[in-house]
């Protein structure tokens, strides 16, 4: 597996740090964002290889977040998985519908962050424990 640079985005720090460790135990180097607009300057400074972003924020949804980066020719393909506790089908269409890559619901588990990582970078997963 290929190290990647990969932007967190998420208000809650515990839910930052918590997914900076998942993101880390597969290789790949984090940057972190505290909000939407901290995470839009971050990817126009240098567009991440993927950004992991929380979708209720407050000041500027994920939502919102991904129509910017969809919007803008230097991160309009750059894959976003958004990492959220909506869970309704409404909610996971509406990201699919608004361009995100892959949807993963909090809470969840190392396993599941490191499948969804390497579906979309079309890699294979390294095995992970849930212990992170």
């Amino acid at each position: 597996m290929t190290p990647r640079d990969v932007l967190v985005v998420d208000d809650v720090e515990d839910c930052r740090m918590l997914m900076r460790a998942m993101v880390a135990a597969q290789g790949h180097s984090v940057r972190l964002a505290a909000s939407g607009a901290a995470a839009l300057a971050a990817a126009r400074e240098q567009a991440p290889d993927l950004i992991m972003l929380d979708v209720m924020m407050p000041d500027m949804s994920g939502l919102e977040v991904l129509q910017e980066l969809r919007a803008q020719a230097a991160t309009a393909a750059v894959p976003v998985i958004l990492v959220t506790a909506r869970s309704d089908d409404d909610d996971v269409m509406d990201g699919y519908q608004h361009g995100a890559d892959y949807y993963i619901t909090k809470p969840c588990t190392a396993r599941q962050v490191a499948q969804g990582i390497a579906l979309v970078l079309g890699e294979r997963a390294a095995v992970v424990e849930d212990a992170v």
